[in-house]
C-alpha cells in the first residue's frame, strides 16, 4: 500500500504546499519511521487531503491541532489513524489484467512438479488485488479441477487488513475494473454496498504486516505481488526490503512489481525473468540481508 501520488499534467506546476513545516516534518517523520515511506516537500499538500476527514472526526480545525494532539500523547490510537490515511492506495480489480495471466501461468508451472503453489500479496491494499487472484483459481477450480493456491494478504495498515478481510465494496468501487458476470458470481448486494461471497474470503489469509520491519509471513513463496508499494522508500530501503523478498520466494519463484517500477539498478537480488515478460526472478545469489 503507496501513498497515492498525483503527478501535475503536462504544462501544470505542482500544488503550493498545504501544510506548514512543522506539521510537514512530524508527519513525514511518523510515515517513515512506520513504513519506510517518504514524502517529498513537493507532494506534502497530499498530507492536507488526506487527514481532512480525520480533523473532521477528532473535531479539530487545523493540522497543527492534529499533531499537537499526537505529540501530547494522549490519543494512542491517534499515530496508527494518521499512518492509515496516508497509506491509503489507489487500487482496483483485475489491474493491469495482463499480469494476472503471467501469474496463472506461474502458478501452473509449479503444479506441474506436483506442488501447490503459495502466492503473497504484499500491500494489499483494500483487497482488490488478493480477491481478483481468488476469483481467478476458484473458476479454473470450477471449471478444470485445478486446486486453489494458498494466498497471503498484508498491508501495513489496520483499516486496510479490516477491509481485505470482510471484502466489503461501494458502488464506485466494485464497478472499477470487475465484469458484470464475475461482480454477480461472486459478491451478494449488502446495502449500497457489495460483499464478496465467503467462499472467496476463505481462499485468502490475510495478516497485519510491515515491509520494512516485520519478518516475511512464514513460509516460502513461489509469487510474490507487491505493485507500486516500494516507490517512496528511500534507496537503502528499498534494497533491503528487496533481499526479504528475494529470501521469501522459492527458487525459481517469481516477484511482480508496478508497470513503472523495476529492480534494475536496485539490487543484486533479482533479475529480469525469462520465462514471464516483465517479472523478476531471484538470484541465484543473494546480497547479506541486513542487520536491521
Amino acid at each position: 500500500m503507496s501513498l497515492a501520488p498525483a503527478v501535475p499534467g503536462k504544462g501544470q506546476s505542482a500544488p503550493a504546499p498545504a501544510v506548514s513545516q512543522a506539521v510537514l516534518n512530524v508527519v513525514s517523520s511518523l510515515l517513515e519511521a512506520r513504513t519506510g515511506q517518504q514524502i517529498a516537500a513537493y507532494r506534502s499538500w497530499r498530507i492536507d487531503t488526506a487527514l481532512k476527514p480525520l480533523l473532521r472526526d477528532r473535531g479539530l480545525a487545523t493540522l497543527d491541532q492534529l499533531v499537537a494532539r499526537l505529540l501530547d500523547g494522549h490519543d494512542a490510537a491517534l499515530a496508527d489513524q494518521i499512518v492509515d490515511a496516508l497509506v491509503n492506495g489507489e487500487t482496483s480489480f483485475f489491474r493491469e489484467a495482463p499480469v494476472f495471466d503471467q501469474v496463472v501461468e506461474a502458478v501452473a508451472a509449479v503444479e506441474a512438479t506436483g506442488r501447490r503453489a503459495r502466492i503473497w500479496c504484499a500491500g494489499c491494499s483494500s483487497g482488490q488485488e488478493p480477491l481478483s487472484l481468488a476469483m481467478l483459481f476458484a473458476e479454473r477450480e470450477a471449471d478444470h479441477g485445478k486446486p486453489m493456491p494458498d494466498i497471503v494478504a498484508t498491508d501495513v495498515s489496520e483499516q486496510a487488513v479490516t477491509r481485505t478481510r470482510t471484502g466489503r465494496f461501494t458502488q464506485f468501487e466494485i464497478q472499477r475494473g470487475l465484469p458484470i458476470r464475475r461482480m454477480m458470481r461472486w459478491f451478494d448486494a449488502a446495502g449500497n454496498d457489495w460483499a464478496a461471497k465467503p467462499e472467496l474470503l476463505r481462499a485468502i489469509t490475510v495478516r497485519r504486516h510491515n515491509l520494512v520491519t516485520d519478518p516475511p509471513p512464514v513460509g516460502t513463496y513461489d509469487v510474490l505481488l507487491c505493485r507500486n508499494v516500494l516507490l517512496y522508500l528511500s534507496a537503502p530501503t528499498k534494497a533491503d526490503v528487496f533481499t526479504r523478498f528475494a529470501r521469501a520466494l522459492r527458487p525459481g519463484g517469481v516477484l511482480v512489481l508496478g508497470a513503472g517500477e523495476t529492480v534494475i539498478g536496485q539490487t543484486d537480488a533479482f533479475e529480469p525473468s525469462r520465462r514471464l515478460r516483465g517479472f523478476y526472478e531471484r538470484a541465484a545469489r543473494l546480497p547479506r540481508a541486513s542487520a536491521a
